[in-house]
């Protein structure tokens, strides 16, 4: 069989699969957009009419839009800051050689696999709780009055919980760039009198720059449509002290029942999602090209 006839014939075989994830991404993006461009409530079906631009108009005037857009940055900065710099040391950490270096590698990656919704629960209701979670009762210990996290300091209780979520994947993406470090240079580094500071901060830290970037990449991606934690936890509260542009689309959608604006939201919320992307994929892509 020729070159040719071979690649026509992979074309087929995975033409249905190609078909399906098209119809997959596009038809739920292409009702999104209609609906955005249409008067369409939960409560009144029934009266549906084309409005162009006014959702768009109505989200983006929203006074909760500008709370939600500086909280959905905050949220994606302030994960990314705890996960690069505890990622670094953990993985620094974990490339020690240690007994019982296996298990400890398995106990640190764990809550990665942990679901958003139950991890959520978890830190809420045993952590968290202010008459008897766990930071409670050791407040308590120690004869201090316990802290409402999730009343006083909402944004940032969510911060640490998706922080706590993400640090695994950091941690396994930078220790496997580590372990790729070449232990000779660090060697001689060594024997010329370099400390360990100064190894650190011209050779490790240099060798790490493109797995940061790939982890940077990754996780804001993931960390803009930040949903499950915001609902389990706080209800995007007090006020709009938490909620976030994913939380706001829900929330215009489902308990406002305003389909057209949360459509014209989430629109609005992909278009930034992609600005912020092909911003990182440009940068990542200067990276790792000098």
């Amino acid at each position: 069989m020729s070159t040719q006839h071979s690649r026509s014939a992979a074309r087929i075989m995975i033409a249905p699969a190609t078909f399906l994830l098209l119809a997959w991404m596009l038809i739920p993006l292409c009702m999104t957009l209609y609906y955005s461009f249409r008067r369409y409530r939960l409560l009144t079906p029934d009266r549906q009419g084309w409005v162009g631009f006014r959702n768009y108009e109505n989200f983006l005037t929203n006074p909760a839009f500008t709370s939600a857009l500086i909280n959905t940055l905050v949220l994606v900065l302030g994960v990314l800051i705890i996960t690069v710099v505890l990622g670094i040391l953990l993985a620094i950490l974990l490339d020690q050689p240690f007994k019982g270096q296996g298990i400890v590698r398995i106990l640190v990656i764990a809550p990665f696999f942990v679901m958003p919704t139950v991890s959520a629960l978890v830190w809420k209701n045993m952590f968290m709780n202010p008459v008897n979670g766990l930071f409670a009762y050791a407040a308590k210990a120690v004869g201090l009055e316990p802290y409402d996290f999730l009343s006083q300091a909402p944004l940032m209780s969510i911060i640490g919980i998706v922080s706590w979520q993400w640090l695994p994947f950091a941690t396994l993406i930078l220790l496997t760039a580590i372990q790729s470090l070449d232990s000779e240079q660090m060697e001689a580094a060594e024997m010329d009198g370099a400390s360990a500071l100064n190894r650190f901060w011209f050779i490790t830290l240099p060798h790490l720059s493109r797995a940061i970037t790939v982890v940077i990449l990754i996780q804001t991606i993931f960390l803009l449509s930040i949903f499950a934690e915001i609902l389990v936890t706080t209800n995007g509260g007090p006020g709009t002290a938490s909620t976030n542009l994913t939380y706001l689309v829900y929330a215009e959608s489902l308990l406002n029942y305003d389909v057209g604006e949360g459509s014209a939201g989430g629109v609005v919320a992909i278009i930034l999602a992609n600005i912020v992307a092909i911003f990182l994929m440009r940068a990542i892509g200067k990276n790792l090209d000098a």
